[in-house]
């Protein structure tokens, strides 16, 4: 079957099916007063138990954390300590007179509900946060036992229908060799952790994997998204030497951190993370990372039941900068609105969010919000070498009216005494075809760009990617899609300023040469996309780079510019 290969790796194991128990509503109402103040007195000792469960589990001496388990366990405290969801509780217990768990259970739900409509893949995936966290509180409401607490036998690879954040931190993976879930995405919790422990990982497989049933015999590629039950014994013999060859082939990349991403005849290139916390920089370092390429600000606005000051803000920003050792930061302002929706923000429902009210035209709209994310920017701009990337830009006249507030953000702290960086560099993410169309105007505007390759390819090729009818169509090696990218790295050369690429694209392997072949030297990713990026850079040059952008930009179809790719291209 096939899946979303969320954790490279290739595992061979028995199975372990795990699986999950739902709690239901039960129906029964509070009789009076007294009742509803024992249930609301009890939601707040769930709550307060929940939160010293967590503490003890990274006080615990046994486990062995990583930053991104304890970047996570710090979120699930705040998603408990969030005032909104006690209010939703403390709503259905007072006024509907539902008993504690019913309320929870229902309020966990529409909660769910909210993430799952949004369009953004990393905010959908929090639906696994959310439901973690209300099993986390129901579980001392209920006074049961959940989670994984069982022993595992040596080469278990984990089947369940989705495993829940505390779970994938907490049970012991001694003797665990993979997970595999129905559920998931590559932005899921289980996906960040089965990368940080090392497993390889396949999810999204859906209805099919519960065919799967104990001790059977699982192939896991975590590369491909493959997974098979019961294999003959070629295609064992087949990933046995695929693993080993996966495996030594790791060994090498970890190898690689040290070594500068120069091509064979002297072009250096630059090897940049996407992030979206100062947690996240360790990562960056330790695969030979250069600095931040995309520093994501949207979650410092989630979770919570107000904007963040300007302080909170220059405060996230701050420490960021501070870890970054001196290396370039590209802070992209918010990118709210639209399908990523706050409870505390009164946006209108729209039919088409993706093309709505959000990004830079919620800045532009609304002023304060945004003099107030700047002015924290610019004064954390002092203790590191920090950037303004404005997200979303249609046209010259977006970038001019911002150009023109972050001005006049700049006038305000000049006019309190504040230091900041005079000279910062402002630049623009491009993806929207109008914006790559007009690169050449645009690039007299701004300091950079960086092409945002997810959004450009859907509105170039009008494929919602989250639509399941339709995502194949969405396709980064279509014609039109590279000729847009190619016109915008020409334009930014000819008017001399910087070109970087965040999207995902930037990270696929079989785009390495092409991109370097368009004259692309600026590369943002995952952090754990770096080593085998950088293996490609420093094992080619860019002779053969142009050869394959010369061949591909002749051609008329994806199919056969990705057969090429797939043919020529050694990684």
């Amino acid at each position: 079957m096939k899946g979303i290969g969320v954790s490279p790796g290739i595992a061979i194991g028995r199975a372990c099916v795990i699986k999950n128990s739902k709690a239901e509503v039960t129906g029964v109402l509070l009789k009076d007063e007294a009742e509803i103040s024992n249930h609301i007195n009890k939601f707040d000792e769930a709550v307060n138990l929940a939160i010293h469960e967590i503490e003890a589990i990274k006080q615990n001496p046994d486990l062995t954390l990583h930053e991104e388990d304890i970047a996570i366990l710090d979120t699930q405290i705040e998603f408990l300590s969030d005032p909104q969801l006690r209010d939703d509780v403390f709503e259905k217990i007072t006024a509907d007179k539902k008993n504690v768990s019913d309320a929870l259970i229902e309020t966990i739900a529409n909660m769910v509900q909210l993430f799952q409509e949004m369009y953004d893949e990393y905010m959908k995936a929090r639906t696994t946060d959310i439901q973690d966290i209300g099993n986390r509180i129901l579980k001392y409401l209920i006074k049961s036992n959940s989670g994984f607490t069982q022993a595992f036998e040596p080469g278990t690879i984990i089947i369940a229908e989705d495993i829940a954040p505390s779970d994938t931190i907490t049970m012991d993976t001694q003797n665990v060799v993979g997970f595999s879930t129905q559920m998931g995405s590559k932005t899921s919790h289980t996906a960040i952790i089965a990368k940080a422990k090392g497993l390889p990982a396949v999810v999204g497989c859906g209805d099919e994997l519960t065919a799967i049933k104990d001790n059977d015999l699982i192939i896991l590629d975590g590369l491909t998204g493959l997974v098979f039950i019961n294999p003959e014994d070629k295609i064992i013999n087949e990933y046995n030497y695929k693993r080993d060859t996966y495996v030594s082939n790791s060994n090498k990349l970890k190898q690689l951190k040290e070594i500068q991403p120069i091509t064979t005849d002297g072009t250096e290139i630059k090897l940049f993370a996407n992030i979206s916390s100062a947690d996240d920089l360790e990562a960056v370092f330790d695969n030979g990372g250069e600095g931040v390429g995309l520093l994501r600000t949207e979650l410092l606005f989630m979770g919570r039941d107000s904007f963040p000051t300007e302080d909170e803000q220059f405060e996230f920003y701050k420490r960021v900068a501070l870890q970054s050792k001196g290396k370039p930061v590209i802070v992209r302002t918010i990118d709210i609105g639209g399908d990523k929706q706050l409870p505390y923000f009164d946006l209108p429902a729209e039919q088409n969010p993706f093309l709505g009210y959000r990004a830079i035209r919620i800045c532009l709209d609304r002023t304060d919000l945004f003099i107030t994310q700047l002015k924290a920017i610019l004064r954390a701009s002092i203790f590191g070498d920090l950037k303004i990337m404005l997200p979303m830009i249609s046209n010259v006249q977006e970038v001019r009216q911002a150009k023109s507030i972050i001005a006049q953000a700049k006038q305000e702290l000049l006019q309190a005494n504040i230091s900041f960086n005079a000279a910062i560099e402002v630049g623009i993410m491009i993806e929207i075809p109008s914006a790559a169309i007009t690169a050449d105007i645009l690039a007299k505007e701004v300091d950079f760009f960086s092409i945002g390759t997810n959004d450009l390819c859907q509105y170039t090729l009008a494929v919602d990617r989250m639509n399941e009818k339709i995502s194949h169509l969405y396709d980064p090696y279509n014609p039109g899609v590279l000729r847009l990218i190619n016109y915008i790295i020409q334009q930014a050369h000819q008017h001399k300023i910087h070109v970087a690429m965040c999207g995902e694209m930037a990270s696929d392997p079989l785009a390495t040469l092409l991109l370097l072949g368009m004259g692309l030297t600026e590369f943002s990713m995952s952090a754990a996309a770096i080593p085998a990026i950088k293996n490609i850079i420093i094992n080619n040059d860019t002779i053969k780079a142009k050869h394959i952008y010369d061949k591909v930009m002749a051609m008329d179809s994806s199919d056969s510019i990705t057969q090429f790719l797939q043919e020529y291209t050694v990684q």
